[in-house]
């Protein structure tokens, strides 16, 4: 945190008031960034609405015109001219406060990491954390991923794809809402490059069995395990807080590998 006037001549300022219809960062992520471009289709995320820290604001206001983007729905991203290489792209949907994204990105820095989430403290911190480190591997998007794949990325564009303890929705009515689905593999195949990597983590163990079902089942992809199950998790995945404290609880936590495979036309 920043530290603050702490002498008797630094009189208090009044506190910036903000009108509703104001973005509380007008440089930075917006609240709806595709507004009503397109149709409201079932969501698979819910809006996390807390408290944003002096030091999260503060690298939203300096960072997010250089490192951060809004999913507009508007523009093919150019992912050279994005990160500004050539290298290898992830897309990772989802990334809470950004300790794994960071320490991923700090580990594999000829890895480029296109970090997704609509969670504006987490956009923050990452920020944050990119900064402190120097990683100049990672960019933020701010907004819906489903519109982020259909709408500004182009076929063949992705090396690999994370989706680390997406939100399970538990109860059977919601099931519908869970990310991972044929129709969502589809859309992501069509931007993976042959032998990209698709990698699921989840500690709600029915939403693993389902991931299985359902990657198993997609005529794109292929299981990195030869028996079929579960992956061992790979030591480029960190142990996430979060994740620490679920096994504490005695949560199992399943990884799921899986490959793009050829198209047709590549066999």
């Amino acid at each position: 945190m920043s530290d603050s006037p702490n002498t008797p001549d630094a009189p208090a300022q009044p506190a910036q008031r903000t009108r509703r219809d104001e973005p509380r960062f007008p440089d930075g992520p917006k609240p709806d960034p595709a507004g009503s471009h397109f149709e409201r289709r079932i969501r698979s995320f819910q809006p996390r609405r807390s408290r944003v820290t002096t030091a999260q604001a503060d690298a939203l206001e300096r960072l997010w015109p250089k490192w951060g983007l809004d999913i507009d729905g508007q523009r093919n991203l150019d992912l050279t001219e994005l990160f500004g290489n050539d290298n290898p792209v992830v897309l990772e949907i989802g990334f809470g406060m950004g300790e794994a994204t960071a320490q991923m990105a700090a580990a594999d820095p000829a890895t480029n990491i296109l970090a997704a989430d609509v969670h504006t403290p987490g956009q923050g911190n990452l920020l944050g954390l990119a900064d402190h480190h120097g990683l100049s591997n990672i960019r933020v998007a701010n907004g819906d991923a489903i519109i982020l794949l259909r709408e500004m990325l182009t076929p063949d564009s992705l090396d690999g794809l994370r989706v680390y303890f997406p939100d399970p929705w538990p109860k059977k009515r919601h099931h519908k809402r869970r990310l991972i689905q044929e129709e969502f593999l589809t859309l992501a195949a069509s931007r993976l490059k042959p032998g990209a990597t698709v990698h699921c983590a989840t500690d709600w163990e029915p939403y693993a069995e389902q991931m299985l079902e359902v990657l198993g089942a997609h005529p794109d992809f292929e299981n990195s395990q030869p028996d079929g199950d579960f992956a061992p998790r790979p030591d480029f995945r960190p142990l996430t807080r979060f994740e620490g404290q679920g096994l504490d609880k005695g949560h199992v936590v399943n990884d799921l590998l899986f490959r793009r495979v050829p198209h047709d036309d590549q066999r």
